[in-house]
């Protein structure tokens, strides 16, 4: 039973009452006013509903490398992240490497469309345009960090979709691995007298010449051809990708030692291709998805090779390979031939011309900071970088090519700045989508 309040505190507990009751309305009417005006701001974001097709679109995929390098695990993440996503809009059929194509033809493939979709390692297109070679992995340049900044920060995706474009692909950076390990060996190698005389498996025009300056033979080796070639003694090594994907191929049997620091590829970068017509016809919705999911395959794909990268160094050692480390001397000697390699290619090659130039853009706005941040971090910073920046500068105003490349990197840095994100029932371009 509850007892009655005396007559008092009735009075009082009745005023009590009522303000709490004033209080709360008050407090509803404004939380009710901050809905209306936060759907006012929200609203027109998610206000159309994402509609599916009636059928979704399906679509061929095959990466470019076969069960035995584990390099496909990136691309099987992606196509199983898009189709997760964009269940009911796009079915892709993931197929391992060589099952419809090859590593060499996927481009003429996807390009005819053959295939609707494949993953591609772009060095390997250098020999239809050298912008290609700066796409990947440029020696001893351009870290895992600074790719992925600047790809999806300053301009570099738009830039590389550029050249894609005249061969009518539309292509997704979505791959980056940790530097690769080194060139795997059978003798020592410290000096550029070591290297004299080496038969070495290397992919990529650049690095290939690099190697030629340093007096050793660069031969071309498909991944699949690398082990039996170091068994019969056709190479004294051979450099290959991470230390995961190298204990794959089982080059820890065939190998003695191998060269530190991996200087050929230090911020390996694979991609997927996408036939323009049927990239054309995909609905925004699977468009955006796709962008969204090369971003996040990349952050995958670093952090899982960056992790396995201790795991399998320590194999390595335990299998016996020896760690052999390269003169300073012979690092500035790369340092030199590389960039003789990116001015007298861009000099050649207006593509070429745009991509080094944002490139070094990206590179000398971060030598201050990366300088601040020794001894650690990537605080690494060579003589010679402005001076081949204030080159490349002049190059590209020689092609004609400075404003519009100057033009794309601001606009990549405003829109991310920006933030307005894609709206779904607009037509979708680029996320963010706009600049102020």
């Amino acid at each position: 039973m509850i007892k009655s309040l005396p007559t008092r505190r009735r009075g009082k507990t009745a005023a009590l009452l009522r303000g709490k009751t004033l209080a709360l309305a008050v407090a509803g009417a404004l939380l009710g006013a901050t809905a209306l005006v936060t759907d006012a701001v929200v609203e027109p974001a998610h206000a159309a509903e994402i509609k599916k097709p009636e059928k979704a679109t399906r679509l061929v995929f095959e990466s470019i490398w076969p069960r035995s390098i584990t390099l496909w695990r990136p691309d099987r993440y992606f196509i199983d992240l898009v189709n997760t996503l964009a269940a009911g809009h796009v079915e892709i059929q993931f197929n391992e490497g060589g099952t419809l194509s090859s590593a060499l033809d996927i481009f003429d493939d996807v390009q005819s469309g053959a295939i609707d979709m494949g993953s591609d390692w772009p060095s390997y297109w250098e020999g239809r345009n050298t912008a290609f070679s700066l796409t990947t992995s440029v020696p001893v340049i351009f870290t895992p960090q600074d790719y992925m900044t600047w790809y999806w920060q300053r301009g570099g995706y738009e830039l590389v979709n550029q050249v894609y474009a005249k061969y009518g692909l539309k292509w997704f950076p979505h791959s980056v691995t940790s530097p690769e390990a080194g060139q795997r060996t059978n003798r020592p190698v410290r000096t550029l007298e070591d290297y004299k005389g080496l038969r070495l498996r290397q992919c990529g025009r650049n690095q290939s010449r690099l190697l030629d300056g340093m007096g050793a033979s660069a031969v071309f080796t498909p991944g699949g051809e690398v082990y039996a070639a170091l068994d019969r003694g056709v190479l004294d090594g051979a450099e290959f990708s991470v230390p995961e994907v190298d204990w794959s191929m089982g080059l820890h049997e065939v190998t003695k030692y191998v060269v530190k620091p991996g200087w050929h590829q230090p911020g390996p970068i694979s991609g997927v291709m996408i036939n323009k017509a049927a990239y054309d016809k995909l609905d925004d919705y699977t468009k955006f998805v796709m962008k969204q999911a090369a971003m996040a395959t990349m952050m995958w794909s670093y952090t899982f090779f960056e992790q396995t990268s201790g795991e399998y160094t320590r194999r390595f050692q335990e299998a016996g390979i020896e760690i052999t480390r390269l003169d300073d001397s012979v690092l500035q000697r790369v340092v030199e031939l590389a960039e003789r390699q990116i001015l007298d290619d861009a000099k050649a090659n207006p593509d070429h011309a745009k991509l080094a130039l944002s490139m070094y853009d990206y590179l000398v706005n971060m030598k201050d900071w990366r300088q601040y941040q020794r001894p650690f971090t990537h605080g690494w910073v060579w003589d010679s970088l402005e001076d081949t920046h204030a080159q490349l500068v002049k190059i590209a105003k020689d092609h004609k090519v400075y404003d519009e490349t100057m033009q794309v990197i601001q606009d990549a840095i405003e829109r991310n700045k920006n933030q307005q994100f894609w709206r779904p029932g607009t037509k979708y371009e680029n996320n963010p989508v706009a600049k102020k």
